[in-house]
């Protein structure tokens, strides 16, 4: 364990209002450069699961409009809220180079858009094409308000795989009877966990398996003999989810709005935050057969919700009431089916990752146990032997602040947040099998709005390490303003004598999922000048404190300098 110690610390001294209907499929965005959408933030009526509630939307749709784009255009969204609600729209993976203010999480880059304000995101598509979402980045309202953005490569540029017959977009998500704000506030204020969902959905649609659901089904057509492609997106709130078609391979081809080697496999796993592009060909007998989304748990003792979402692909010539042929999924704890796709992403076009490092972090991911200091301990101290649950990253649970820290770090205005988050643990152990887990006595984190500051250009590699703390699991770290390679990821604790990272071919993703009782690093370049967070994509582990902010400062010239604020920023 010495020697363990001692390498880590050696190691760190070193359109036009295009609104389509979800299963379109659409036609090759042309013509325009800007593309401009109009978003209401507004409540809506839905009948689901035997029950009849107002969930928040975006213009009366759930999921929400498709905006389609093509690289490089101008996106211009209005986004007006309707609704009772503080709200803002993250554009996941969307790299908002030079357009910080416009990347929509609370309290980070922007105040939330109160109740009748307006707010418009104004950015452009630099260098990317893919499949990504959006999403509500305050509270959890992320649960009904999201949708996809499908970005397609410049004319004339082709996908470096054959054309697709159609391409269908299917957005995993999870649906609860609870108006969801109100959860968030209850879970948190208990000081335990969330409840499971009461329904997985595909593209909103719970599926036959649920009570009063019956014809609550997403379907496609598929012609015989054909190639389809689907963009999977996994817009779940605090669930990671297996998705298989039943008789089918999926062939990966892109993750995270970046194209992969292809993979064939016959199942694949997103977690929440994740996208992923996947061909399958209709070459099985004429029937119906099943799309399934079922969970992946990693953790220990979480419940969860364990009926699957169906969804159907089916033949054009089979019988409309013919029964569905069952997808296999993976048991719900199935770690090594996860490695195995991982396992089988390589990126396409990596020629720029970093080979040399300017800055070291390693970040301890994990779950804590605060004690209870209520008054009212029945009420509020609901976690792990009567404490209270939280999350941090190297032991600090990231407190939002009351401005910005994107206006408090542009205009100085100081008491908001300190630039201290440490670049390294506090103290070095085995991580995984000797964190301390006897809660909540010795499992307490720090609170703080604490962030890190790079230079411009700086290339920096992260380990994220997860720890046994209260219980290992798998994280999906996303990271606003970046895509980054990930150059390796592994089992137990991160060794830097014995490491062996992939610099060939690693594939670039936004957000990883960190492996159960191991590790992941990651390799990018600090060019994007702003203030970005890094969290963990499950809203829970959010709420308690799992992320941190990196401030990347201004370079050289007005092309690596952050502009103006716009002069409708909501304010606090």
């Amino acid at each position: 364990m010495a020697n363990l110690v001692t390498s880590f610390m050696l190691w760190l001294c070193l359109i036009s209002y295009a609104y389509t209907t979800i299963h379109a499929a659409p036609e090759w965005p042309r013509g325009r450069s800007t593309r401009f959408y109009d978003f209401k933030i507004q409540t809506t009526t839905v009948d689901k699961l035997c029950n009849s509630k107002q969930i928040v939307t975006v213009n009366n749709m759930f999921p929400g409009p498709v905006v389609y784009a093509q690289q490089g255009d101008k996106l211009i969204v209005k986004v007006s809220n309707e609704s009772p609600y503080n709200a803002t729209i993250h554009w996941h993976g969307v790299r908002q180079i030079l357009s910080c203010w416009f990347d929509g999480p609370s309290y980070i880059t922007q105040c939330p858009i109160q109740p009748g304000q307006t707010f418009t995101y104004e950015f452009t598509l630099v260098g990317q094409k893919g499949t990504f979402f959006w999403h509500a980045h305050v509270s959890w309202l992320r649960a009904t308000v999201y949708g996809a953005l499908v970005v397609y490569p410049k004319p004339g540029i082709p996908y470096p795989f054959k054309y697709p017959y159609e391409e269908h977009i299917v957005i995993l998500g999870e649906y609860w009877l609870q108006d969801i704000v109100q959860l968030e506030r209850q879970v948190v204020a208990s000081g335990g966990g969330p409840p499971p969902a009461n329904a997985y959905t595909i593209n909103g649609h719970p599926g036959p398996n649920y009570n009063c659901s019956a014809n609550d089904v997403y379907k496609i057509d598929v012609v015989p003999g054909k190639t389809y492609l689907l963009r999977l997106i996994n817009a779940g709130l605090n669930m990671e989810n297996f998705f298989a078609i039943a008789n089918h391979k999926l062939t990966i081809v892109e993750a995270d709005a970046e194209y992969t080697k292809p993979f064939t496999t016959d199942r694949v796993m997103l977690g929440p935050g994740q996208t992923m592009i996947v061909l399958v060909t209709a070459d099985q007998t004429i029937g119906k057969y099943s799309m399934a989304m079922g969970p992946y748990v990693s953790g220990q003792n979480i419940p969860f919700q364990n009926i699957s979402a169906i969804a159907y692909f089916q033949y054009v010539g089979a019988m409309p009431n013919s029964l569905s042929l069952p997808a296999r999924l993976p048991s719900f704890n199935d770690n090594l089916a996860v490695k195995t796709v991982m396992d089988g992403l390589r990126g396409l076009n990596t020629s720029d990752v970093p080979k040399e490092i300017d800055t070291n972090l390693f970040l301890t991911i994990g779950m804590n146990v605060n004690k209870c200091t209520s008054k009212t301990p029945q009420q509020n101290c609901q976690g792990l032997n009567n404490g209270t649950m939280a999350a941090s990253m190297n032991n600090i649970s990231f407190i939002k602040p009351t401005v910005s820290v994107l206006e408090a770090y542009y205009k100085g205005i100081d008491g908001f947040f300190t630039d201290n988050f440490p670049g390294a643990p506090f103290r070095f152990y085995d991580f995984v099998n000797g964190a301390p887990n006897n809660a909540p006595n010795d499992t307490s984190s720090m609170n703080g709005t604490r962030v890190k500051v790079l230079e411009y250009g700086t290339r920096v590699q992260m380990i994220l390490q997860n720890t046994g703390t209260v219980t290992t699991e798998n994280h999906p770290i996303h990271l606003h303003g970046y895509s980054f390679y990930v150059v390796g990821y592994g089992a137990g604790n991160y060794n830097p004598q014995t490491v062996n990272l992939n610099l060939v071919d690693p594939p670039y993703m936004n957000t990883i999922g960190v492996p159960v009782g191991g590790w992941a690093a990651i390799r990018f370049v600090a060019d994007n000048p702003g203030v970005w967070f890094m969290h963990c994509h499950f809203d829970i582990h959010q709420s308690w404190g799992l992320g941190t902010v990196f401030i990347v400062k201004n370079g050289k010239g007005h092309l690596e300098t952050l502009p103006h604020p716009p002069a409708d920023l909501p304010r606090c």
